[in-house]
């Protein structure tokens, strides 16, 4: 399975949502676990690299 943004699971972008689907993992749990990392480093380069995920990830094919 290849890494791609959610369209099943996607909030804003479905960044963490295709995140979630590639590891197998519930999609709460990584949005949870990808605001505290982004807390944790000062917020900034959390959003900073979330959109930029936002546009390297290709979309689910519907």
């Amino acid at each position: 399975m290849a890494l791609h943004r959610s369209r099943k699971h996607s909030i804003i972008a479905g960044v963490c949502g295709g995140i979630a689907e590639w590891l197998g993992w519930s999609p709460v749990a990584v949005r949870i676990l990808y605001v505290v990392l982004s807390v944790l480093s000062a917020a900034f380069p959390g959003v900073i690299v979330y959109i930029i995920l936002w546009i390297v990830m290709p979309r689910a094919a519907e």
